[in-house]
């Protein structure tokens, strides 16, 4: 039964489950298990973020916005692998990751009302208005 978000229905499967159930065959294959422990998977993930940066180091934003044909597939590789490790990490942790993350933007949502962020990069607080 699909569950529903504010806007949005999620289907059942959701490609994070299939994508889930994959690499669990893919680590089983390889006896890779006993290595993935919640501590080595979040220190890989963040491994593959900083080579995702290393990318961006030294382009202008405009750059960032048009990365080169040079530049994209290596981008979109490191991409998936932070996928990949997050899909993992969360399957770890038993964190339903599609779940989550909607429920973090419903209540994001709320923290950062549009008609009081729109346009701002400032940290809005009720406290803070400006």
């Amino acid at each position: 039964m699909p569950v529903h978000y504010r806007n949005y229905t999620m289907p059942e499967p959701s490609d994070l489950l299939l994508l889930r159930d994959k690499l669990r065959a893919f680590a089983e294959a390889r006896d890779w298990n006993q290595f993935h422990s919640p501590k080595n998977l979040s220190m890989a993930l963040m491994v593959e973020v900083a080579e995702l940066m290393e990318h961006f180091q030294w382009l202008t934003e405009a750059q960032t916005a048009n990365l080169s044909a040079e530049v994209k597939p290596a981008v979109t590789e490191e991409l998936a692998d932070i996928l990949l490790y997050l899909v993992r990490l969360s399957d770890k942790l038993e964190v339903d990751l599609l779940e989550a993350a909607l429920r973090k933007l419903e209540k994001n949502a709320v923290k950062y009302p549009a008609d009081k962020v729109r346009g701002s990069a400032k940290k809005y607080s009720p406290e803070n208005r400006s």
